[in-house]
Protein backbone atom coordinates (compact mmCIF):
# COMPACT_ATOMS: atom_id res chain seq x y z
CA UNK A 1 0.00 0.00 0.00
CA UNK A 2 2.78 2.39 0.87
CA UNK A 3 4.55 1.85 -2.49
CA UNK A 4 1.30 2.51 -4.39
CA UNK A 5 0.83 5.79 -2.49
CA UNK A 6 4.37 6.91 -3.25
CA UNK A 7 4.01 6.00 -6.94
CA UNK A 8 0.68 7.83 -7.12
CA UNK A 9 2.24 10.94 -5.57
CA UNK A 10 5.13 10.83 -8.03
CA UNK A 11 2.72 10.49 -10.97
CA UNK A 12 0.59 13.39 -9.69
CA UNK A 13 3.68 15.60 -9.22
CA UNK A 14 4.99 14.78 -12.70
CA UNK A 15 1.59 15.37 -14.28
CA UNK A 16 1.20 18.64 -12.36
CA UNK A 17 4.67 19.80 -13.42
CA UNK A 18 3.98 18.85 -17.02
CA UNK A 19 0.66 20.72 -16.94
CA UNK A 20 2.37 23.77 -15.39
CA UNK A 21 4.89 23.80 -18.27
CA UNK A 22 2.34 23.03 -21.00
CA UNK A 23 -0.01 25.82 -19.90
CA UNK A 24 2.88 28.32 -20.03
CA UNK A 25 2.29 29.48 -16.46
CA UNK A 26 5.96 30.34 -15.91
CA UNK A 27 6.69 33.73 -17.46
CA UNK A 28 10.10 33.66 -19.17
CA UNK A 29 10.13 37.39 -20.05
CA UNK A 30 13.33 39.24 -19.11
CA UNK A 31 11.09 41.94 -17.60
CA UNK A 32 9.64 39.47 -15.08
CA UNK A 33 11.89 38.79 -12.09
CA UNK A 34 12.41 35.23 -10.88
CA UNK A 35 10.71 33.99 -7.77
CA UNK A 36 13.16 34.26 -4.82
CA UNK A 37 13.46 30.46 -4.61
CA UNK A 38 14.21 30.24 -8.34
CA UNK A 39 16.86 32.96 -8.04
CA UNK A 40 18.57 31.20 -5.14
CA UNK A 41 18.48 27.82 -6.89
CA UNK A 42 19.94 29.25 -10.11
CA UNK A 43 22.68 31.08 -8.17
CA UNK A 44 23.70 27.89 -6.36
CA UNK A 45 23.67 25.86 -9.59
CA UNK A 46 25.75 28.54 -11.38
CA UNK A 47 28.31 28.95 -8.58
CA UNK A 48 28.76 25.21 -8.02
CA UNK A 49 29.02 24.48 -11.75
CA UNK A 50 31.66 27.16 -12.28
CA UNK A 51 33.59 26.13 -9.16
CA UNK A 52 33.72 22.45 -10.12
CA UNK A 53 34.81 23.21 -13.68
CA UNK A 54 37.38 25.88 -12.80
CA UNK A 55 39.10 24.43 -9.74
CA UNK A 56 41.89 22.73 -11.74
CA UNK A 57 42.64 25.72 -13.99
CA UNK A 58 46.19 27.03 -13.51
CA UNK A 59 46.20 30.81 -13.22
CA UNK A 60 49.16 32.59 -14.88
CA UNK A 61 50.76 35.80 -13.60
CA UNK A 62 48.17 38.54 -14.22
CA UNK A 63 50.10 41.69 -13.26
CA UNK A 64 51.97 42.26 -16.53
CA UNK A 65 51.11 45.83 -17.70
CA UNK A 66 51.12 44.83 -21.40
CA UNK A 67 48.75 41.96 -20.69
CA UNK A 68 46.44 44.29 -18.76
CA UNK A 69 46.54 46.88 -21.58
CA UNK A 70 45.60 44.27 -24.22
CA UNK A 71 42.81 43.07 -21.95
CA UNK A 72 41.61 46.67 -21.53
CA UNK A 73 41.28 47.16 -25.27
CA UNK A 74 39.37 43.91 -25.72
CA UNK A 75 37.16 44.73 -22.71
CA UNK A 76 36.24 48.08 -24.29
CA UNK A 77 35.35 46.34 -27.56
CA UNK A 78 33.57 43.25 -26.22
CA UNK A 79 32.46 43.71 -22.62
CA UNK A 80 31.83 47.33 -21.62
CA UNK A 81 28.35 47.57 -23.15
CA UNK A 82 27.12 44.89 -20.75
CA UNK A 83 29.52 45.09 -17.78
CA UNK A 84 30.12 48.87 -17.98
CA UNK A 85 33.30 50.82 -17.26
CA UNK A 86 34.36 53.23 -14.52
CA UNK A 87 32.13 56.30 -14.67
CA UNK A 88 29.94 54.79 -17.40
CA UNK A 89 26.18 55.15 -17.06
CA UNK A 90 24.10 51.96 -17.40
CA UNK A 91 23.42 51.07 -21.04
CA UNK A 92 20.21 49.78 -22.58
CA UNK A 93 21.91 46.42 -23.02
CA UNK A 94 23.07 46.30 -19.40
CA UNK A 95 19.59 47.20 -18.15
CA UNK A 96 17.69 45.07 -20.68
CA UNK A 97 19.27 41.74 -19.76
CA UNK A 98 17.93 39.66 -16.90
CA UNK A 99 19.71 39.00 -14.78
CA UNK A 100 21.54 42.30 -15.24
CA UNK A 101 25.24 41.72 -15.97
CA UNK A 102 27.45 42.70 -13.02
CA UNK A 103 29.19 46.07 -13.30
CA UNK A 104 32.77 44.99 -12.58
CA UNK A 105 34.00 48.50 -11.79
CA UNK A 106 31.77 48.48 -8.71
CA UNK A 107 33.53 46.58 -5.94
CA UNK A 108 30.32 44.79 -4.87
CA UNK A 109 30.28 43.05 -8.27
CA UNK A 110 34.02 42.59 -8.74
CA UNK A 111 34.93 38.95 -9.43
CA UNK A 112 37.43 37.46 -7.00
CA UNK A 113 38.46 34.12 -8.51
CA UNK A 114 40.58 34.42 -11.69
CA UNK A 115 40.11 30.75 -12.62
CA UNK A 116 36.32 31.05 -12.36
CA UNK A 117 36.43 34.27 -14.38
CA UNK A 118 38.54 32.57 -17.08
CA UNK A 119 36.14 29.62 -17.27
CA UNK A 120 33.12 31.93 -17.48
CA UNK A 121 34.59 34.14 -20.21
CA UNK A 122 35.73 31.11 -22.21
CA UNK A 123 32.52 29.07 -21.90
CA UNK A 124 29.77 31.66 -21.37
CA UNK A 125 26.68 31.15 -19.25
CA UNK A 126 23.41 29.72 -20.51
CA UNK A 127 20.30 31.91 -20.34
CA UNK A 128 22.20 35.02 -19.18
CA UNK A 129 23.36 36.69 -22.39
CA UNK A 130 27.01 35.93 -21.50
CA UNK A 131 28.66 34.65 -24.70
CA UNK A 132 31.27 31.91 -24.90
CA UNK A 133 34.29 33.93 -26.08
CA UNK A 134 36.51 30.82 -26.14
CA UNK A 135 35.18 29.85 -29.57
CA UNK A 136 36.72 33.00 -31.06
CA UNK A 137 39.63 33.89 -28.78
CA UNK A 138 42.79 32.21 -27.60
CA UNK A 139 43.36 31.31 -23.97
CA UNK A 140 45.99 34.07 -23.90
CA UNK A 141 43.41 36.67 -24.98
CA UNK A 142 41.00 35.43 -22.34
CA UNK A 143 43.69 35.63 -19.64
CA UNK A 144 44.35 39.22 -20.78
CA UNK A 145 40.68 40.01 -20.13
CA UNK A 146 40.92 38.33 -16.73
CA UNK A 147 44.02 40.39 -15.90
CA UNK A 148 42.21 43.59 -16.82
CA UNK A 149 38.90 42.78 -15.09
CA UNK A 150 40.83 41.84 -11.94
CA UNK A 151 42.06 45.46 -11.77
CA UNK A 152 38.85 47.17 -12.91
CA UNK A 153 37.30 47.68 -9.47
CA UNK A 154 40.22 49.89 -8.39
CA UNK A 155 40.41 51.84 -11.65
CA UNK A 156 39.43 55.47 -12.16
CA UNK A 157 37.60 56.69 -15.25
CA UNK A 158 40.79 58.50 -16.32
CA UNK A 159 42.93 55.38 -15.99
CA UNK A 160 40.33 53.34 -17.90
CA UNK A 161 40.25 55.91 -20.71
CA UNK A 162 44.05 55.99 -20.84
CA UNK A 163 44.27 52.19 -21.08
CA UNK A 164 41.51 51.79 -23.67
CA UNK A 165 42.22 54.89 -25.74
CA UNK A 166 45.28 53.65 -27.59
CA UNK A 167 46.77 50.50 -29.04
CA UNK A 168 45.31 47.55 -30.86
CA UNK A 169 42.45 45.27 -30.00
CA UNK A 170 42.99 41.66 -30.93
CA UNK A 171 39.63 40.03 -30.55
CA UNK A 172 39.16 36.94 -32.66
CA UNK A 173 41.84 36.29 -35.24
CA UNK A 174 41.94 39.88 -36.51
CA UNK A 175 43.78 42.98 -35.34
CA UNK A 176 41.91 46.28 -35.25
CA UNK A 177 42.92 49.81 -34.47
CA UNK A 178 41.00 51.60 -31.74
CA UNK A 179 38.94 53.53 -34.31
CA UNK A 180 37.93 50.38 -36.22
CA UNK A 181 36.99 48.53 -33.06
CA UNK A 182 34.75 51.30 -31.80
CA UNK A 183 32.73 51.19 -35.03
CA UNK A 184 31.36 47.70 -34.47
CA UNK A 185 30.00 45.99 -31.41
CA UNK A 186 30.25 42.39 -30.24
Amino acid sequence: MKIKTILAMIIILLAGGGLFIWLGLFNIAATEKHWPLTTKLLEVVRERSIHVRSETIKVPELKNPEMIARGANNYAAMCAQCHLAPGMAPTELNQGLYPNPPAFSQSAHAPHDPAAMFWTIKNGLKLTGMPAWGSFHTDQQIWELVAFVSRLKDMSKTEYTTLTGKGERSHGQEKHTTEESSQHMH
